[in-house]
């Protein structure tokens, strides 16, 4: 009898959103899998920070492009539902309240925006709208098709015909405010249009006007919030891996990627105690940047990595409050009077802006299990710029203390801004003596907690020289049998596109073993049989109408023509 060939082995270093469902894949493809993470909870930033009844969600709070979480669940072989995963409709997806003490309502609802919309910009701002809508629609499905489902492994992918007749249509060299400018045409509208670029960690006066989609996907498909917290969709992945094996081990930091004697080969991982754990791949979800420069031999181009333009960070409050706040909904975005000017201090300066535009986020609201019976649980994103190490420091202006920045000085201010611009816009009153606790995070311990680069939050930046074939890739350029997946490889940041980018990586990994996809095995396997009235029909390009009065034209031409001849013709 032939003894069963062993399986291959896996390491992921990491258990992000990436890292995990990287996993679960590769455990279904047949790969004993080990997740190692140095934090003792899973899901990276997608994590939960509790107190006393109270409950936090550290990063992501909104669920987007729900399909890429269903598609991930069904290529496992099961579904958010049958996990236990309930998603819940935000609505209104955002309150935004502006300085001068209007607000605007964000709402999937086509009638409640037709009345926001109209009463900033008439009818015809509701029907530039709806082109906005169109636009933004064809950014999201040609992103979703030719980048967010595909590998740029080198330059010339991206001579792909079928991307390269995209690539305008997809406005990579226009950022999202001159796109939304041409369809809104007062401030407020542009504002309110274009906010969302702070989930890419970048400026809408510099972020490509292709990550309109973002607010495509928020309109057309809403905005959704897992019960019992983000971590609930991250805690169904780590279970569905662990069914297929995947083994997790916790509060276990790598110090390094282990190659062998030529240094072209990764052979496993040593952890900082000094074991070795070995592996037929290395696949890395620790932020990558910090993998480069840490975890694998100096390099000239993990160097160069430290010298790219990154995404913000942020000075996130957690707030445990004694009694409810009802002014607030679920999401509310607050804007800076002055918006340009408040982007440049974030990413020009590094630093809190004079007047910072936040984000508050009250789970609560929509799901009463996020605090005791009768309080609120708050949550406040104030965007402020990275790290800089001396040399950075030197010259900038502001809350600068000895070349450095004063991130001390900066929470203080942006305690007391956000109190009063809630306070002022909203109606709400006295919420620091409603506060019982504060959990604070900063760039540094974003960097500390979680090993970012600077404590960008979001990784790598997007501008355009950062993202495709100029992203860092999926696969090490140079080591054989070491990949990565999370925010700052291709296709990029946020949640659903690093559940895309594990897809790619997991592919990229399977086909250097020639092995097979098992998820490409369930294609066909749900169609159904399209009945004659749902078949897609061409229209005709005339209707009969058309056709008459074309012919009536044709006959007069010709007779024009006759009577032009001369005698005997």
């Amino acid at each position: 009898m032939t003894e069963k060939p062993a399986n291959k082995t896996a390491i992921l270093v990491g258990a992000g959103a990436g890292g995990v469902a990287t996993a679960a894949r590769l455990a279904k493809a047949g790969f004993n899998v080990t997740v190692l993470e140095k934090n003792e909870f899973t899901g990276g930033r997608c994590s939960l920070i509790h107190h006393e009844g109270y409950r936090f969600d550290q990063g992501p709070s909104l669920l987007l492009l729900p399909g890429l979480f269903k598609e991930t669940f069904e290529d496992l072989g099961t579904s958010l539902e049958a996990e236990g995963v309930q998603l819940m409709k935000c609505e209104p997806n955002y309150n935004i309240w502006f300085d001068d003490g209007e607000s605007f309502e964000l709402s999937t609802d086509v009638a409640r925006m037709k009345v926001e919309v109209e009463k900033w910009e008439g009818k015809d701002g509701f029907e530039r709208y709806l082109g906005f809508l169109q636009e933004a629609h064809r950014h999201y499905e040609i992103s979703v098709a030719q980048v967010l489902k595909k590998n740029f492994t080198w330059l010339l992918s991206m001579a792909r015909p079928a991307f390269l007749r995209h690539l305008f249509p997809l406005h990579p060299f226009e950022s999202i405010y001159s796109r939304a400018s041409k369809y809104f045409w007062t401030e407020r509208l542009r504002r309110v249009f274009t906010f969302g670029s702070m989930y890419m960690g970048m400026s809408p006066f510099d972020a490509p006007g292709t990550y309109s989609l973002l607010q495509y996907t928020e309109l057309a498909e809403g905005i959704w919030y897992p019960k019992g917290g983000f971590h609930n969709v991250i805690d169904a992945l780590v279970k569905v891996g662990e069914r297929l094996g995947v083994k997790y081990r916790l509060s276990t930091s790598v110090s390094s990627v282990k190659l062998d004697s030529k240094g072209r080969h990764a052979t496993g991982v040593i952890l900082e105690g000094g074991e070795t754990i070995t592996a037929d791949v290395v696949i890395i979800n620790a932020d990558l940047v910090y993998a480069y420069n840490n975890l694998l031999p100096e390099s000239s181009y993990g160097r160069s990595l430290q010298k790219r333009s990154t995404s913000c960070s942020s000075i996130s409050f957690y707030w445990a409050m004694d009694r409810q706040i009802p002014e607030l909904t679920t999401h509310n975005i607050f804007l800076a009077e002055h918006y340009r000017e408040s982007f440049d201090d974030i990413f020009k300066q590094q630093l809190i802006p004079a007047e910072p535009s936040f984000y508050l986020n009250v789970p609560s609201r929509i799901d009463p299990t996020a605090a005791p019976e009768g309080k609120d649980s708050l949550v406040v994103l104030v965007p402020v710029g990275h790290l800089l190490d001396e040399k950075q420091g030197i010259g900038r202006k502001g809350l600068d203390v000895s070349s450095k920045q004063d991130w001390n000085a900066m929470v203080t201010k942006a305690r007391e801004t956000v109190f009063k611009t809630v306070e002022a816009r909203t109606g709400a009153r006295d919420l620091q003596g409603a506060l019982v606790k504060e959990i604070v995070n900063t760039p540094q311990s974003w960097k500390d907690i979680f090993n970012l680069d600077k404590g960008a939050i979001l990784g790598l930046s997007h501008s355009f020289f950062n993202v495709l074939s100029f992203r860092p890739k999926t696969k090490h350029p140079s080591i054989k049998k070491l990949h990565f997946v999370g925010a700052s490889t291709h296709p990029g940041t946020g949640v659903p596109i690093v559940l895309a980018g594990a897809k790619i990586t997991s592919e990229q990994v399977l086909e250097g073993f020639g092995m097979e996809k098992p998820w490409h095995l369930r294609r066909g396997k749900d169609k159904w049989e399209v009945k004659e009235i749902d078949r897609i029909q061409a229209l005709p390009l005339l209707s009969n109408v058309h056709i008459a009065i074309l012919a009536l034209v044709l006959l007069f031409a010709v007779l024009v023509y006759r009577s032009s001849l001369p005698n005997g013709f």
